[in-house]
């Protein structure tokens, strides 16, 4: 009986639709908390010790990973990284379902990538009610300093989203997006090959 209704919450939240803190309780086991905390503890020089955690914790892990502690997930196991990705200080998963992050991705410092939202009306939020989308940033996107990423985004190849930008809706291949709510202001062109910033 109790796999049944687990099968039911999982298809529930597969479909963005709410669910609750009790319901989801069976995906506690998934959790890597006390990894995090002891990555987040551990010195500069134990590389090694470092690398086996990211494989503990993160669901998959590509090549040549750079991740600044402190980081911080609620799961870790549906964080999914490519190769050659740079992480800096006080990056946050919000992954109740999947993030899924693709190769030569830069995360500037303290940017929260959330998958998890609340309803409106307050009586759906008892026992923490929420919902849960899927987050996609692919492959040579970089995301500037304290950017929030919301549920349901992909972010496409290549794009750059300005710092403090919030990004509410999915933003195309090759593009520069910034602002409140985020918005594309420009392409990026091969004339960029020629400028330090995409205001030159």
């Amino acid at each position: 009986m109790g796999d049944t209704r687990n099968e039911e919450v999982l298809a529930r939240i597969a479909k963005g639709l709410v669910y609750t803190e009790s319901e989801a309780a069976f995906q506690n086991s998934r959790r890597r908390t006390e990894e995090i905390f002891e990555y987040n503890q551990t010195p500069p020089g134990e590389a090694e010790r470092r690398h086996s955690l990211l494989v503990a914790i993160f669901g998959s892990l590509g090549e040549r990973t750079v991740l600044l502690p402190p980081f911080h997930a609620g799961f870790g196991s549906n964080v999914h990284i490519g190769d050659d990705f740079f992480g800096n200080v006080n990056l946050t998963f919000v992954d109740d379902v999947d993030i899924r992050i693709g190769n030569d991705v830069m995360i500037a410092p303290s940017v929260t990538l959330t998958t998890t939202g609340h309803p409106v009306h307050p009586a759906r939020r008892a026992d923490f009610g929420r919902y849960s989308e899927p987050i996609v940033i692919e492959d040579k996107a970089w995301i500037g300093s304290n950017v929030v990423v919301l549920p349901g985004v992909r972010i496409g190849y290549g794009s750059v989203i300005g710092a403090g930008s919030v990004v509410s809706r999915s933003i195309p291949p090759m593009t520069v997006a910034l602002g409140t709510p985020c918005r594309v202001v420009r392409h990026i062109t091969d004339e960029d090959l020629s400028t330090r910033t995409a205001g030159d």
